[in-house]
C-alpha cells in the first residue's frame, strides 16, 4: 500500500468513504433507467416550468420513442442527432436512442447552418431529434447531409394547461415564427409519433466496454470540432464515480439543478446521468436567466447544483439575490472553467453549502479530477484526481513524469477515458499514449497530491521571452472588488512577440478605467505579467455551459491585425 501511495500521494487524503477503487458496472448506458423506474417507480424524476414526471413515466416514453425509432429502420450503431435544450424530450430522447441500439449525438441548438452541416455531415447522424423552432435549419442542411428522418417536438409539449395554449404566443415574439409541420413522411411529431408507437423494443445486445453510446464533439477551439467516442462503459464509470464522490447524496432523496446544458458533456454526465442513476428529481432549465434560476432554487429547494463560475458570478451579482432562499443547496462541484477563491468563498457564505472546483474533459466523460466537497481541499487547486483514475504532469507530447511542483502537461488515466475521436485515427495517436490521455493543459502536482492548472498549453502566452499564464493574471484581476468576469489573452505585439490583453466586464454600477486598473495589477504582480491593453465589455463570449471563449476574442484580434494591414 506505501508503495501504491508513493506513486499516487493523493490516496492518502480519501476519506474512508470514498473508495479508491470502485466495481463499475458493465451494463447498457439505458439499463439504468429502467432499474430506476423499477426502484424509484412514483417518485418525480422532472421537473419542467411546473410539469412533473415519474421515473415510470420517462421509461415508458423513452421506450416509445425507441420502439417507433427502431420501425423507422435505426440500427445498432446509427447515429442519431439530439438538439434540444434541457427540457423532458432532451432525457427521454437520449435513452430513447441508446434503447433502440443507437448511438447519441449530442448537438448544440446554437448552432448555424454551417456547424450544423459539418456535425451531421461528419457523424453520418441518420435521424434528428430537434425542437420546433430549429426545424427550417435542419431542413436546409438536411439534403446535403445523410439525414433520413427528422423528429420534431415543441416546449408546449411538455407545458401543463394553460402554459401550453399560451407558449406559441410566447414564441412568436420571441422567435418571430412558429413552427409546426406536418406528420408524415420524412418529419415526424413528437406528440404524434407517441400515440403511434407499440412501445414494443427488440433487444439489442450491447458490449458495454467496446460500444459506443456516444459522439460528443469538441468545442472546435483548435480546429474542425472531432467526435469524442465515449463507450456505455466510460459512461457508467464516470457517473458511478461522481456519486461515490458525492457520498453524502441520498439515493432517491435529492433534488438537483439542471441547467447546465445535457448537449455538453458536463451537463450529460455529472446532472442527468447521475441523477437517473441514483434517482434524484431534476429541476430543467432550458436556458439561464439569473432571476429566474433564483426563483426556482427558492420554490423547488436543490440540494445539488453543478455549475461552471459564471453561472455563480451571475447569481451573486443578481441585485434581488437577497430577495430569495438559496439555503436549500448544500454541494456544488465548479468545472468547465477556473473557479475564482472569491466567487467560491461568496458563494458558499451565501448558500452556506460547499462548492468544490473540479476539472475534467470531453475525452474524459468528462471528470477526472476535483477537490473533496467535504474534507480538505485547496484554493485554486482542481484537486486529486477521482477513484480509479491515475494523473501525472508529464514532458510535453511524452508520458514521461516531471518532478514534483514542476510545469508540464496534465496527462490522466482510467476507465472514463475515451476510445478515441470518431474517425480520426491520427489525432487519436497524438493524444492517446499507452492509455494515457495528454489533456492539452498545463499544470503541476504538489507533495500532497493536489493538482494545479496554470493554462492550455496553446493559451499561454510569450511575451518578451518570459512564459505567461493567462489563468495567473485572471486571478488578481478577479480579486479587485469591482469586476466581475475577466479573461486575459495574448494579441500580437510587434516588439514583444504577444503581449497581455485583458477583457473586463464590470459590476453594475461600478466606475474604473485603464489607469487606476493598470496602477492595481502592478501592485499585485510581476512587471512582465502586467496587462499591456485593457478593454472593457459589457459581456463576454461564452460557451453553452458558460465558459468564456479566450479564442474567440483573440480570434477577433487576429482579424483586427489582419484588417489593419490590408488598409496600412
Amino acid at each position: 500500500m506505501e508503495e501504491v501511495i508513493a506513486d499516487r500521494p493523493w490516496l492518502r487524503h480519501y476519506p474512508s468513504e470514498i473508495g479508491t477503487e470502485l466495481d463499475y458496472r458493465k451494463v447498457p448506458l439505458h439499463a439504468i433507467l429502467e432499474e430506476s423506474a423499477s426502484l424509484y417507480g412514483k417518485k418525480k424524476a422532472l421537473h419542467f416550468m411546473g410539469k412533473e414526471l415519474s421515473y415510470e413515466e420517462v421509461y415508458q416514453q423513452a421506450k416509445e420513442v425507441a420502439s417507433y425509432l427502431q420501425w423507422l429502420g435505426l440500427e445498432k450503431g446509427d447515429r442519431v442527432s439530439i438538439m434540444l435544450p434541457n427540457c423532458p424530450q432532451a432525457v427521454i430522447g437520449y435513452y430513447a436512442v441508446l434503447m433502440a441500439g443507437g448511438v447519441v449525438v449530442q448537438t448544440n441548438p446554437l448552432y448555424m447552418e454551417r456547424e450544423l452541416e459539418y456535425q451531421m455531415k461528419d457523424s453520418g447522424a441518420k435521424m434528428i431529434i430537434c425542437l420546433d423552432v430549429l426545424y427550417p435549419k435542419v431542413t436546409s442542411v438536411k439534403a446535403e447531409t445523410d439525414l433520413e428522418h427528422v423528429i420534431v417536438t415543441g416546449i408546449k409539449d411538455y407545458l401543463p394547461f394553460p402554459k401550453n395554449v399560451v407558449y406559441p404566443y410566447i414564441q412568436r415574439k420571441q422567435y418571430g415564427i412558429v413552427v409546426e409541420p406536418e406528420h408524415g413522411g420524412d418529419t415526424h411529431r413528437w406528440t404524434e409519433l407517441r400515440k403511434e408507437s407499440t412501445g414494443l423494443i427488440e433487444e439489442i445486445e450491447v458490449d458495454p466496454v467496446n460500444d459506443v453510446a456516444l459522439l460528443q464533439y469538441t468545442g472546435g477551439t483548435t480546429g474542425f470540432p472531432k467526435g469524442v467516442m465515449l463507450s456505455h462503459y466510460n459512461l457508467i464509470a464516470n457517473t458511478q464515480m461522481c456519486q461515490a464522490w458525492l457520498y453524502r447524496a441520498k439515493p432517491g432523496d435529492e433534488t438537483i439543478m439542471a441547467l447546465l446544458p445535457f448537449f455538453h458533456v458536463y451537463g450529460m454526465t455529472a446532472v442527468m446521468n447521475v441523477s437517473i442513476m441514483f434517482g434524484f428529481k431534476m429541476i430543467l432549465v432550458p436556458k439561464f436567466e439569473a432571476g429566474d434560476v433564483l426563483k426556482l432554487i427558492d420554490k423547488q429547494k436543490p440540494t445539488l447544483f453543478p455549475g461552471a463560475p459564471t453561472i455563480y458570478i451571475a447569481l451573486l451579482n443578481h441585485p434581488k439575490l437577497t430577495n430569495y432562499d438559496v439555503s436549500s443547496i448544500e454541494a456544488c462541484i465548479s468545472g468547465s472553467a477556473p473557479l475564482p477563491v472569491e466567487v467560491q468563498e461568496e458563494f458558499e457564505r451565501v448558500t452556506g453549502g460547499k462548492l468544490v472546483e473540479g476539472y475534467g474533459l470531453t475525452e474524459s466523460s468528462p471528470v477526472t479530477h476535483s477537490n473533496f466537497v467535504w474534507e480538505n481541499r485547496i484554493s485554486g487547486s482542481i484537486g486529486v484526481p477521482w477513484p480509479d483514475t491515475d494523473s501525472r504532469i508529464v514532458q510535453p507530447d511524452s508520458i514521461e513524469p516531471m518532478p514534483i511542483g514542476e510545469i508540464g502537461e496534465i496527462a490522466v488515466r482510467g476507465p472514463q477515458v475515451m476510445k478515441g475521436y470518431w474517425n480520426k485515427p491520427e489525432e487519436t495517436a497524438a493524444v492517446l499514449k499507452d492509455g494515457w490521455l495528454l489533456t492539452g493543459d498545463l499544470g503541476y502536482m504538489n507533495e500532497e497530491g493536489y493538482f494545479f492548472v496554470v493554462d492550455r498549453k496553446k493559451d499561454m502566452i510569450i511575451a518578451g521571452g518570459y512564459n505567461i499564464y493567462p489563468r495567473e493574471v485572471e486571478e488578481v484581476l478577479y480579486e479587485h472588488d469591482g469586476i466581475q468576469e475577466a479573461v486575459v489573452a495574448g494579441v500580437p505585439d510587434p516588439y514583444r512577440g504577444e503581449t497581455v490583453k485583458a477583457y473586463i466586464v464590470l459590476k453594475e454600477g461600478y466606475q474604473l478605467n485603464e489607469e487606476t486598473l493598470d496602477a492595481y495589477c502592478r501592485e499585485n504582480m510581476a512587471k512582465y505579467k502586467v496587462p499591456r491593453i485593457y478593454e472593457f465589455r459589457d459581456e463576454l463570449p461564452k460557451t453553452a455551459v458558460g465558459k468564456i471563449l479566450r479564442r474567440s476574442l483573440v480570434e477577433e484580434e487576429r482579424k483586427k491585425l489582419e484588417s489593419t494591414e490590408r488598409n496600412a
